[in-house]
């Protein structure tokens, strides 16, 4: 068996594996999907998967091979859509990533980028939990979800995601929870960027026993070092004592005075309690110059005897590959085209596109590309090989060819080469004119 046919194997064999025990999957157990029809518990997952950004009537005509007697109308799928649980993707994401070992830095430590993502949805004003009022983004105001997901730097994969409203997102929250339901096993690296930065997530990452490299801003990094400027660069530890309160008389260690830190009781963190007023804390704290007059500021808990200055430099710039998955996430996959108004089943579609997203990366990254003589080193196309994976997935193609044309489409690798980021706003896709 080739390798793209056994990685499409388990993923199909996932999903036969929850049709086994469906009543953890339903929102009705013993009464749904308990009938024989077109669209049974394992058709509508492998449609799900399988389907593309066109119009649902087009996508089932694609999916049962315009076969007139076979292909269910739109309202039988969306009635059956209806008796699905969300957990029931999320299940298919971690499974199908747990039958993979991710590659590890140095084969010991895991690079887990953390990021958020935004998502415009259909126009709804009645919906006020994802409601953006006219403002100079959007004439008429709009709609949005909003994504907090971890991504694997070196296996390039998602491995979860949170899914917020987008008028009452936390970034802080989502990040604590997703640290809390890590479960891959190894030393994960927890990297992200600064709007991350929350003592409440470090201390979910220490409790956890897991390693982070989070950026803070300035005036952060003066409030934890209480200090009233910066050096150009840092390389130091931190002792510091958390507490609700401000009184002298309530600490339990007066002699270290210097290392008290307030958090009003507005801003969460969840290990100060009654039973535990004081939370003590050891960060390590980075600074280095990037540019002419331009200087970040890491936070982490990376020994220094492992990690020195440049390696953990270098460790968050790899954080910039989740920012370019996203593109293709959005875009080359097509999960900006979503086929409902309803936040509950475009979370249903986002969590598909992740894992056709891992299907693919998994495949790619197997696939070996000839050395050749030259200024540059090449890698794969990764839009061309996710176009080729998606057409082995909907069975429009054999396993012989997958890794053939993959490597045929390949890409200069330019590491120096730069963009300025352009931020431009961008409406939902309309439902009714779609042709892919």
């Amino acid at each position: 068996m080739s390798f793209p046919q056994k990685v499409k194997s388990t993923l199909w064999a996932v999903v036969d594996a929850m049709a086994c025990n469906t009543s953890l999957f339903v929102k009705n157990p013993g009464k749904d999907f308990t009938r024989d029809r077109k669209l049974g518990f394992v058709q509508l997952i492998h449609f799900f998967l399988c389907m593309g950004s066109g119009c649902i009537n087009h996508e089932l005509l694609k999916y049962f091979y315009f076969l007139p007697d076979e292909v269910p109308t739109a309202s039988a799928f969306i009635r059956q859509r209806a008796k699905l649980l969300p957990e029931t993707f999320h299940h298919i994401l971690t499974q199908f990533n747990l039958r993979f070992p991710t590659k590890g830095l140095w084969g010991r430590y895991s690079l887990i980028a953390a990021d958020g993502c935004e998502f415009n949805i259909a126009r709804n004003p009645q919906d006020p939990s994802t409601f953006h009022p006219a403002s100079g983004r959007s004439k008429k105001g709009f709609n949005s979800l909003h994504t907090i997901s971890l991504y694997d730097l070196l296996s390039r994969r998602y491995l979860d995601v949170v899914i917020q409203p987008g008028r009452h997102k936390n970034e802080f929250a989502a990040l604590c929870q997703l640290i809390d339901r890590y479960i891959y096993g190894g030393c994960p690296i927890f990297v992200a960027d600064r709007g991350f930065a929350s003592y409440n997530v470090f201390a979910h990452a220490l409790e956890k026993g897991c390693f982070f490299a989070i950026r803070a801003k300035d005036v952060n990094t003066r409030r934890l070092l209480a200090a009233d400027s910066l050096p150009q660069q840092i390389d130091k530890w931190v002792d510091v004592i958390f507490t609700r309160s401000n009184s002298k008389k309530k600490r339990l260690h007066p002699e270290l005075a210097p290392f008290y830190r307030y958090i009003c009781k507005a801003v969460p963190f969840d290990f100060i309690t009654d039973s535990c007023p004081e939370y003590p804390m050891r960060l390590r704290v980075v600074r280095f110059q990037i540019a002419e007059g331009v200087y970040e500021n890491i936070i982490t808990n990376l020994p220094s005897d492992e990690f020195s200055l440049e390696q953990i430099k270098h460790i968050y710039h790899l954080r910039w590959g989740q920012e370019t998955s996203f593109r293709d996430l959005k875009h080359t996959i097509g999960t900006a085209n979503f086929h409902s108004k309803s936040p509950e089943y475009i979370g249903f579609e986002i969590l598909c596109r992740m894992t056709l997203y891992n299907f693919c990366t998994i495949i790619t990254m197997e696939v070996p590309i000839k050395k050749r003589t030259g200024k540059w080193e090449y890698q794969v196309n990764l839009s061309m090989a996710i176009k080729i994976c998606f057409e082995f997935l909907s069975d429009r193609m054999g396993p012989g060819s997958v890794n053939d044309l993959i490597s045929r489409y390949i890409l200069p690798i330019r590491p120096d080469r730069t963009y300025a980021r352009q931020l431009r706003f961008q409406v939902s896709a309309s439902f009714a004119y779609r042709f892919i």
